[in-house]
């Protein structure tokens, strides 16, 4: 009878949350058809824009500087999507118009922080997407993938390096692609180096992993495998389907990046869909998505061959959204959390790793995962830790870390929960100009190798 009951609370919990999640992503998808409708009305029959000759001339008359700035560089994280993707929705709920050199790349949503890393390269310096030969066949896809043309900062190199802002996962994706340009991992581009990267700044980052993952459905004995009844075997089945119907217009609007590895109909017909839903093949088969890079374990891996570099600047945006009582850590509000993560701060909360399983990394105390803010757990978002802790400072007041020393992961730990600073600038409020704007003051004038940067519309010194 006890076994009844706990299995009827397992499968209530899960119907909840596949639920709550489904709501939330038609909520996000039918806002961007709708702002994209109410955009092209106003555009058509009320506002049409007056014709400009030559665009490119006026954007560099009338900001001179302009092109002699970084760019920073805006990284989504899991579920994500870039500038182009979802219509005129911004992720970054529209941040990217505080500084006139922005990028926000469009990257694979569900893709492992490998391939993410190899897309951010090719998106920036321009080029065809190589995954790399010997990690494409341990995997099972195509070794080339999108291409771009030109790129989006072809001059990209030592003397024009970049700064990067990564949210949840991007900012993992950004530390590999760092190391990866350390290691000259670009078949073509030997004279990379890690000073190509000046600054990275991570909100809500992802460095140590999360017990969500295991509430999810990733088995905490190996954190690769997947539970066989779960939310994330929902999320697999919906997206090989999503991926396998391939209606050219639905995926031009939201893609999960699964392209290179050939999921279409059209490529594999109705057996290898059978051969994908089953488990034999694609993403989720091999392990080359997203989820088995955010167990602990994954991040461990991924950890031990990263570096911190000595003259690189770093500083991190630690989100949290519960407080302890009686010694009980709970969630710190009711109607401050995101329906979406309510119920998953109070259950990481209580998270507790199974006793017959190995701990993650000796040392492991459930006790130091407790806090969290509904996605992440505090102590993965504030430095990078496992297997080897990295230089740090917590920082109360940003005035007090100023001038920035690098190589020191400087963090800030923040009320909110994992969507605070995305997607919908209302719920932030103040707090949101408040953080981006100390964001990008800190790239344009207190982080810098040689000289200060000249801003648009200031004389050279």
């Amino acid at each position: 009878m006890i076994r009844l009951w706990i299995d009827a609370l397992h499968f209530t919990e899960l119907f909840l949350s596949s639920f709550v999640h489904l709501v939330y992503g038609f909520y996000i998808f039918s806002s961007a058809v709708a702002g994209d409708l109410s955009q092209a009305f106003h555009r058509r029959f009320l506002f049409p824009s007056p014709k400009v000759e030559n665009k490119q001339d006026f954007a560099t008359t009338t900001i001179p500087n302009l092109h002699t700035l970084p760019p920073i560089v805006l990284v989504h994280g899991i579920f994500g999507f870039g500038q182009g993707r979802l219509g005129g929705l911004s992720y970054f709920a529209g941040a990217e118009k505080k500084d006139d050199r922005v990028l926000v790349p469009d990257l694979g949503s569900l893709t492992s922080v490998h391939d993410r890393a190899r897309e951010l390269f090719y998106y920036l310096k321009g080029g065809r997407v190589d995954y790399g030969e010997e990690h494409s066949k341990a995997y099972g896809h195509s070794q080339f993938g999108r291409v771009y043309e030109l790129g989006h900062y072809p001059e990209w190199d030592e003397d024009h390096p970049i700064h990067f802002v990564g949210h949840s996962a991007g900012a993992q994706v950004v530390r590999l692609l760092q190391q990866m340009l350390a290691d000259k991992a670009f078949k073509g581009h030997e004279n990379t180096t890690e000073n190509w990267v000046i600054s990275i700044t991570s909100l809500s980052g992802v460095f140590n992993g999360t017990t969500r993952t295991y509430l999810d459905g990733m088995q905490p004995e190996d954190g690769r495998s997947m539970k066989p009844i779960s939310l994330l075997q929902l999320c697999r089945l919906g997206v090989i389907i999503y991926d396998w119907i391939d209606i050219p217009w639905l995926k031009a609007y939201y893609n999960f990046g699964f392209d290179h590895f050939n999921m279409s109909r059209k490529k594999m017909g109705i057996w290898g869909l059978l051969d994908c839903l089953k488990g034999n093949s694609g993403p989720f088969a091999s392990g080359d998505w997203i989820l088995p890079d955010l167990t602990i374990q994954g991040s461990i891996r991924l950890n031990s061959d990263l570096q911190t570099f000595p003259d690189t600047y770093y500083f991190n945006y630690v989100t949290k959204c519960t407080r302890k009582i009686l010694g009980v850590t709970v969630p710190s509000s009711i109607f401050r959390i995101h329906p979406l993560f309510f119920i998953r701060v109070l259950q990481m909360s209580q998270w507790r790793h199974p006793s017959d399983v190995a701990p993650p990394y000796k040392g492991y105390r459930d006790e130091d995962w407790q806090d969290n803010d509904g996605a992440l757990n505090t102590i993965s978002m504030t430095h990078p830790r496992f297997p080897v802790e990295h230089p740090n400072r917590h920082v109360v007041d940003e005035s007090d870390c100023k001038p920035l020393e690098p190589g020191i992961w400087y963090y800030k730990v923040i009320e909110g929960d994992h969507i605070m600073f995305i997607v919908n600038r209302e719920r932030a409020g103040v707090q949101f100009d408040l953080i981006y704007d100390a964001i990008f003051e800190r790239c344009r004038k207190h982080v810098f190798r040689k000289n200060p940067p000249t801003l648009p519309n200031q004389p050279h010194p």
